[in-house]
């Protein structure tokens, strides 16, 4: 079983989270880049078929983007060491499990916003959040039971 959060809890995370969720995006468009790099240069070594061709700018494209694929590998397992579950890294989405009225649920926080301020069912996903309100704020005030 996962770990499950107050929302305290994981609102007290937020700001540890904020830098190694940007630094992950910007490690995907890092990674993003080298591999179209990589690609067109193999594509043109493919092209050129038994012609000699200098093989060293694909060699360092590919080295490049296996440095940027393992960095974001990391990036990504630093931010879910905490619990949290990316859910979207392109936007930077993550939920939180904890529970609501006796069901498991997701806190759910985007990038860019400044608290979390939504959760949503397990099945519901980004289009089915809900506004955090009172009754789910009064259940989250602290308790580890929830």
């Amino acid at each position: 079983m996962s770990r499950r959060f107050t929302l305290p809890e994981a609102q007290s995370l937020i700001p540890s989270l904020d830098p190694l969720l940007r630094k992950a995006l910007e490690l995907k468009a890092e990674y993003a880049e080298a591999e179209r790099a990589f690609d067109s240069l193999t594509q043109r070594i493919l092209i050129m078929g038994g012609l000699v061709v200098d093989r060293e700018p694909a060699l360092r494209a590919r080295h490049q983007r296996n440095q940027a694929g393992e960095a974001l590998r990391q990036a990504i397992d630093k931010v879910q060491e905490f619990g949290c579950v990316i859910k979207d890294l392109d936007i930077g989405l993550v939920d939180f499990p904890t529970l609501f009225r006796g069901r498991e649920v997701y806190l759910c926080w985007k990038l860019g916003e400044p608290a979390i301020g939504f959760w949503h069912g397990m099945d519901e996903g980004f289009a089915g959040r809900k506004a955090i309100d009172q009754e789910f704020r009064d259940q989250h005030r602290g308790d580890r039971s929830h």
